[in-house]
Order: C-alpha cells, then structure tokens, then sequence
C-alpha cells in the first residue's frame, strides 16, 4: 500500500497525521484507544486535511476532548507503516474514502 501524505494536526514526529492510499482509502494515524487495537484517537483539526468532496467511511464518536475516536483495520502492511513515524503512544487504521452525496447527487465544488 503507497501512502499520500494530507496532513498533521500538529508540528514535528508522530502526531496526528492523515493519509490516501493507492487502494481508494484513509489512512488515520492517532492516538491509541487502551484496549481497542482498531480504534484511535484524533482531533477535529485533523479532518481539515480530508480531500475536498469525501469524508472518512468510518463512525466518528466524541471523545468530549475535543476529538474523536473511530475504527478501522488496523495498518499491517510493512510498506505503508516504513513511510509512517509512529511513536509507542499511536497507531493507525485504514478506513474508507467515502464520496459526499447531496440531495441525490455528487457535491459539486
């Protein structure tokens, strides 16, 4: 899986970071969920990086810290994780890329 870099929610290694794959997906790296090795973490500011007309195929859930939790599969791949820096404290899953949809139509933009 090749990864596309969107963005980051903050400066620095690690943090929060967004991703596309070549396979039509996100990549969403945050923070780890304790017990829950397909959940993480991340804050809002983060889904500003999303490609404009689509959104994560994934349950957004307030975490009440400003953030949100939500599920994937967690990243196994060896070649996606080599073009990640991920410190001890995050992890990542892959979710889908869902296309917005507006009164029966594709958004326009």
């Amino acid at each position: 899986m090749r990864l596309t870099f969107l963005g980051k929610a903050t400066q620095g290694g690690g943090s929060p970071t967004l991703f596309t794959t070549d396979r039509g997906t996100y990549v969403v790296q945050g923070w780890k969920v304790p017990g829950r090795a397909d959940h993480v973490e991340i804050p809002q500011r983060l889904l500003k990086h999303l490609e404009d007309g689509t959104f994560l195929g994934a349950r957004l859930v307030d975490s009440g810290r400003g953030g949100f939790t939500l599920s994937g599969r967690p990243v196994t791949d060896p070649e996606a994780l080599s073009q990640m820096d991920i410190p001890g404290h995050e992890t990542c899953v892959e979710v889908p890329e869902n296309k917005e949809v507006w009164f029966g139509g594709a958004a326009a933009r």
